[in-house]
């Protein structure tokens, strides 16, 4: 067997790379860092929409709580990124939770400093104009894998895209370096664990997957790919 090698490192899906480095520097100039422990909630829905945040260390999810009380994973941030509901035309509040899933370093800017930046600088301007094309293409995907393709194109879209995330390929196929719960699962795509279970179990029995010491393994990825129509989207969008 060949030694695994490493997908695209993580650098080549940090939503940052969208700004230039000279852009990136304005950026940094006006944040201030604030710590976060693993497990501790950085802002919840319906706190003011009025900050945007660099994350410098660590992973962040952000959640929405639907009115029976469980959560939907909708988003994963990793160093590198940018994220935040922040809105410069209105006084808006946050539509989600964002949790810290391991201890978090984030850069903060406040709304009027963004602002300021924007005004002065046509070129940043221009790059956070891009910045939200490409997260409101982020979240069309990511729905309509959720809405349009049923639980197993859900479920076989959050795979593919964990293995974008966290895998390694090999020649016998894409290991989820990650272990994943089947109720992680259940989050990432708004199902029940046992509707995970019969799925995970039914792609086994297709030869789609396999598990390796508690981690989930991709042995075909193309069908896995028809299953949730995947059109080959970049892996800056296809990502957790």
């Amino acid at each position: 067997m060949g030694a695994a090698m490493p997908l695209d490192a993580m650098t080549a899906k940090q939503n940052c790379r969208i700004f230039t480095d000279d852009c990136l520097e304005k950026l940094e100039s006006v944040m201030t860092y604030k710590e976060f422990p693993a497990g501790s909630t950085i802002y919840i829905e319906g706190d003011p929409a009025d900050k945007f945040y660099y994350t410098k260390e660590g992973t962040v999810k952000l959640t929405k709580t639907s009115e029976d009380g469980s959560d939907l994973v909708l988003y994963y941030f990793f160093a590198g990124d940018f994220f935040g509901e922040i809105d410069l035309d209105h006084d808006q509040h946050c539509i989600f939770t964002a949790e810290a899933l391991d201890d978090v370093k984030l850069g903060v800017i406040q709304k009027q400093d963004l602002e300021w930046l924007i005004y002065q600088y046509g070129e940043l301007a221009v790059q956070y104009a891009s910045w939200l094309t490409h997260m409101h293409r982020y979240t069309q995907l990511k729905l309509r894998d959720l809405t349009f393709n049923g639980k197993n194109g859900a479920l076989a879209s959050v795979l593919i895209r964990a293995s974008n995330t966290y895998g390694i390929k090999d020649d016998r196929g894409y290991l989820i370096m990650r272990k994943f719960t089947n109720n992680d699962f259940a989050r990432l795509i708004g199902a029940t664990r046992e509707t995970v279970n019969r799925t995970l179990a039914q792609f086994k029995r297709d030869g789609l997957i396999e598990t390796d010491r508690g981690r989930i393994r991709i042995i075909n990825m193309d069908d896995l790919k028809k299953i949730c129509h995947c059109e080959e989207c970049p892996l800056g969008i296809c990502r957790l």
